[in-house]
């Protein structure tokens, strides 16, 4: 093993942030390693900051100048104390030079040798020598080889993954533009802004397998996981085993046959995973091969049983993989139940998945039994948080959305969807808009539950009806009024005199209180009072307060009794119920004239960096739909076009703008058409 150090291992530093930096953390605890933090000043409060031994400050908060600084996170881990690197995922994890850096300094490298990582580096590469090796591959395409015949197409980045630098290409007269965009996206995210096309797939299957392999020969396939259902080709829903797999046992030994070759071929040693793409007959053709932990790596470990960081701090201390079982068979680990992992995310999937950004007020998620571990002997349903917030926790623009992996294990797939679905429905999430209503939605959508899924699960069902509340119009319309209630509760507790008393009680009859709430494109006005028999609220026959504080409100509605928990955070209302959340505007009752913008401001739908303007000028003409600039946010290219048809009038924002959410990038004048003297309109 001459790319690794060998020799005791005390302490290790995590070159990573958030959820998997305290994943490896709390396997490190377990086994008695130290552990060491590195973190940008975005990151001082977090909670992986906190978790570690010890922590060592990168200046700075945007990626380029913190994760990414492979000088600083080896002089961190050598200032620390730590004898090994882990490099969790994405930033500078498949990085080959800096998983040489680490050697060099004499230090343990937790991943692959920095030779393999090299091999697969290159999507591009790496597909020319997994054919060499007999592994199926899609053929690959230069933008000057594309003809009409080969559309679709998908324009991917040869350095990273996660969606960055990806694009669907369906017609020719896009492919330019939709080609500098992925470029641009993926130098911005990796550094190197190479891409190419391959055939896109419209309905094929997401299915990886899990590898381990020593330093002596043996390699694993620890298990197959199905990826499918994705956004913008990045995952969101993870389970293993693979329901289409189940199904096809035939299939399950050529792919883990596919995928030992793989990492034969590279001298591989650690995990990894080896993906594929499988196309409704069966057939299947390599995609790319992850020289590092996967985000979905818990399914595999609650099917198997494998704690996967134990074993690459076993694999790095040369131990090596049994090749063979207790009773004399396979040393490859079967799979035992069902386990199914949702990404939740700080994003909106109803308008075009963009990214949030905020204060994390409340964050909790009911039932869970375990974090970052495998609870041993168990046979009943549980579930896995592994989490990078907590409540309090900011979610910033610089890093990937994510905040949470929930992951739900049973005997039975139905009822790992079951439970899974049910603690994220009863998940109390305030501050930011999430994916968790649509990841509700997906997990109990009959074609999920029937394993009928595949890469274009979204466009198949409909994303406007995935995406849609949990929470009916009616559910909206109640929970405005506990929203109003508890708001009042608030107001007279804080009262001088009389705060005992209801909000708005009088002794006769007088009129009704007022209080409008927002939610979406509706608006709730509720109006009540209270006298000497009750609540009286227009609009809500046979509704009784039972009970009203600043934190929950009871309501006796027709003869059911219901609780709604109230979390009140600024201008905002969140309301919980077993009926679905909704989180409220509260309209107050005077507008700043300060807050008024002029019409037709295009205004920040998030806070980012203007990289790119269109070719629009102050002045111009712009058609509806017409690019006016670009922002990036959490790594990702978002694309800001005029509503209407019009004239730019303004333009306050240059390239290497920092805005905030609600800033002014520009101003379209709508085009007015004027009639002309005894014309027809």
């Amino acid at each position: 093993m001459a790319d690794f150090t060998t020799g005791p291992l005390t302490s290790v530093l995590v070159a990573n942030r958030g959820e998997i930096a305290r994943r490896v953390f709390a396997t490190c605890r377990r086994l008695g390693y130290g552990t060491v933090a590195v973190f940008s000043d975005a990151d001082a409060e977090a909670p992986h900051t906190r978790e570690a031994d010890v922590a060592v400050r990168l200046p700075g908060a945007a990626s380029a100048e913190t994760y990414l600084r492979s000088d600083l996170i080896v002089a961190a881990a050598l200032a620390a104390g730590a004898d090994a690197v882990h490099p969790g995922y994405g930033f500078l994890s498949e990085k080959e030079d800096f998983a040489q850096a680490v050697v060099d300094a004499g230090l343990r490298w937790l991943g692959p040798p920095p030779s393999a990582i090299a091999a697969m580096g290159s999507k591009v590469a790496a597909k020319k020598m997994m054919a060499a090796a007999g592994v199926p591959v899609l053929r690959e395409l230069g933008a000057e080889d594309v003809t009409e015949a080969d559309l679709p197409v998908l324009i991917k980045a040869s350095a990273g993954g996660g969606g960055r630098g990806m694009r669907v290409v369906r017609t020719l007269a896009e492919l330019p533009g939709k080609w500098q965009a992925a470029q641009a996206e993926a130098s911005s995210a990796f550094g190197d802004g190479t891409v190419f096309c391959e055939q896109y797939i419209e309905t094929g299957r997401h299915i990886e397998v899990q590898i381990l392999a020593d330093a002596h020969g043996t390699v694993w396939a620890a298990g197959e996981r199905e990826c499918s259902i994705q956004r913008r080709h990045q995952k969101v829903v993870e389970e293993a085993p693979s329901p289409f797999v189940q199904a096809h046992p035939e299939l399950r030994e050529k792919l883990f046959a596919a995928a030992r070759d793989a990492a034969a071929v590279i001298g591989y040693v650690g995990a990894g995973t080896v993906e594929f793409l499988v196309a409704p007959d069966g057939s299947f053709a390599f995609l790319e091969m992850n020289t590092r932990l996967q985000v979905e790596h818990p399914v595999t470990e609650l099917t198997t049983g494998l704690d996967l960081v134990a074993w690459q701090l076993r694999i790095a201390a040369g131990e090596a993989l049994p090749e063979s079982g207790d009773s004399g068979e396979s040393g490859e680990p079967g799979t035992r139940g069902s386990a199914i992992e949702v990404r939740l995310y700080a994003e909106d999937p109803a308008k075009d998945w963009q990214p949030a950004s905020g204060t994390l007020h409340t964050f909790g998620v009911p039932g869970v039994g375990c974090e970052f571990e495998l609870p041993a002997g168990r046979d009943e349903p549980f579930l896995r948080l592994d989490s990078g917030v907590e409540s309090g926790s900011v979610v910033g623009v610089y890093y990937d959305p994510m905040l949470a992996k929930v992951i739900a294990w049973a005997p039975r797939r139905e009822e790992a969807a079951r439970l899974l679905a049910s603690a994220l429905a009863g998940a109390r999430i305030h501050g930011v808009v999430t994916n968790r209503d649509l990841l509700v939605n997906v997990l109990r959508h009959p074609a999920f539950l029937a394993g009928d899924t595949d890469t274009a699960f979204f466009a198949t069902h409909g994303l406007d009806a995935l995406a849609a509340p949990l929470a009916s119009p009616e559910t909206e319309r109640i929970s405005a009024l506990a929203g109003a209630l508890a708001v009042a509760a608030a107001n007279r507790a804080g009262a001088t005199v009389l705060g005992a008393l209801p909000s708005g009680w009088r002794n006769v009859p007088s009129q009704y209180q007022r209080r409008v709430l927002t939610v979406g494109s509706s608006e709730y006005e509720v109006r009540y009072r209270f006298g000497r028999n009750g609540l009286l609220a227009e609009g809500y026959d046979g509704v009784a307060v039972v009970s009203a504080t600043p934190s929950e409100v009871v309501l006796d509605i027709k003869g059911l009794r219901r609780t709604f928990r109230i979390g009140r955070h600024h201008r905002t209302v969140v309301v919980d119920s077993a009926l679905g959340s909704v989180t409220f505007t509260v309209v107050p009752t005077f507008t700043d004239p300060a807050d008024a913008v002029a019409a037709g401001s295009l205004l920040a739908p998030m806070p980012g960096s203007v990289v790119r303007l269109g070719s629009a000028g102050v002045g111009d003409a712009v058609e509806a739909g017409q690019p006016i600039l670009w922002l990036e946010a959490m790594k990702m290219e978002h694309q800001v076009s005029a509503p209407v048809a019009g004239v730019l009038s303004a333009l306050p924002v240059s390239v290497g703008t920092q805005v905030d959410v609600g800033t002014v990038l520009a101003v379209v004048e709508p085009v007015v058409e004027t009639v002309a003297e005894g014309g027809a309109a």
